[in-house]
C-alpha cells in the first residue's frame, strides 16, 4: 500500500508545472557597450510584446546613465562597470536611449517588432 501510494504521490508531483521562468530570463540578453560616449550597437532589435534583458558595459572610465523616457528607464552605470536594465513588454515601434551625461553623442533606439 505504503509503494501505491508513494508512487501516487510521484505522479501528482510530476503533473505539477515547474515556477515559471520570467520572460526576460529564458532569452539571451542583448550585450551593449558604452564606449568614447557611443553605444554600440546603438540599435537593439527586441521582440515585441515580450520583455527584455539588456547588459550595459560602461567602458568609459566615468559613469553615464542609460535614460529614455519613452522606455521609462533611468539607470546610471558607473565607469568601467556594468549593469542589467530590464525592459518591459513593449508595443511594436521604436523607443529612443541617451546616455544622458553626453547626450550628444550617446545615442541610440530600441526596435520593437
Amino acid at each position: 500500500m505504503k509503494k501505491l501510494l508513494l508512487g501516487l504521490g510521484l505522479i501528482a508531483a510530476a503533473a505539477i508545472p515547474p515556477a515559471t521562468t520570467p520572460s526576460w530570463a529564458q532569452d539571451a540578453p542583448i550585450v551593449v557597450h558604452l564606449k568614447n560616449h557611443k553605444f554600440t550597437p546603438s540599435v537593439i532589435k527586441v521582440k515585441a510584446n515580450k520583455p527584455s534583458m539588456i547588459i550595459l558595459h560602461n567602458d568609459d572610465p566615468g559613469a553615464d546613465e542609460f535614460d529614455s523616457p519613452s522606455l521609462k528607464i533611468e539607470r546610471v552605470v558607473p565607469g568601467r562597470s556594468k549593469a542589467n536594465i530590464r525592459v518591459r513588454a513593449l508595443a511594436p515601434g521604436r523607443y529612443s536611449f541617451m546616455g544622458e551625461f553626453n547626450a550628444a553623442t550617446a545615442q541610440g533606439v530600441v526596435i520593437a517588432e
